[in-house]
């Protein structure tokens, strides 16, 4: 494996607009692991509703309304592009440590959960049925609670990446009020639409070579 593929650099930037300079571990230290937050997929479009069609006969479906499909086969459904790139990006670089999953998704009303959770067709919709607005309690209070916990567990020496939108605002200030410096996005990911992030995640699943990521604090002042 080549030096590139086994080496991770964090980038830290300040409040200027100037280039930011890499820093990277040093040497012999372990690296931080990282624990890779997902947005929901989109469940306003076609996808969703031939998914929650009570009448569909596709396997996945008919599964859905019998014995339970996974969260992440749900909204990879959903979104075939996007939030399948996020889901394969995340379980390509993620590792469970001390318990704690590497990877979670932000619900609208049911706070992180894993990807694996199996859910039912009245569950489903009932976890999508929220908006996803700051002011939303419904959102924000389960969000706040998982947030809080998660940011219990895994003090210091775990790192969060957000694999989601930046320039909506509907998930970075909420992080970064709880996790803080903790919060990283990937860099590629400033100023490219939905599509292209998901077509850039799946590549780099693919190739097993990581994205560079940046404070969010710094990305949420780039993107307003």
């Amino acid at each position: 494996m080549s030096e590139r593929k086994n080496s991770k650099r964090v980038i830290v930037c300040g409040q200027t607009r100037g280039p930011a300079a890499p820093i990277t571990e040093r040497a012999g230290a372990p690296a931080k692991p990282y624990i890779y937050v997902l947005s929901p997929a989109d469940s306003t479009g076609r996808r969703a509703a031939m998914l929650f069609n009570p009448r569909a006969k596709f396997e996945l479906a008919e599964r859905l309304r019998t014995t339970g499909i996974s969260l992440g086969e749900a909204f990879s459904f959903m979104s075939s592009l996007y939030f399948r790139g996020k889901l394969a990006y995340a379980r390509t670089f993620s590792k469970t440590v001390s318990g704690i999953s590497g990877t979670l998704v932000i619900t609208p009303c049911r706070g992180l959960l894993r990807p694996e959770t199996q859910v039912r067709l009245s569950e489903l919709a009932e976890i999508v049925g929220e908006r996803i607005v700051h002011h939303n309690p419904k959102y924000r209070d389960p969000l706040e609670r998982d947030l809080r916990s998660l940011s219990e567990s895994i003090g210091q020496q775990f790192r969060v990446v957000l694999l989601g939108s930046i320039a909506t605002k509907k998930y970075v200030p909420l992080l970064l009020e709880i996790l803080g410096e903790r919060l990283l996005v990937p860099r590629a990911f400033i100023g490219l639409g939905n599509m292209s992030r998901g077509g850039l995640l799946l590549r780099s699943s693919r190739e097993h070579s990581e994205l560079d990521y940046v404070s969010a604090e710094w990305a949420l002042s780039q993107s307003t």
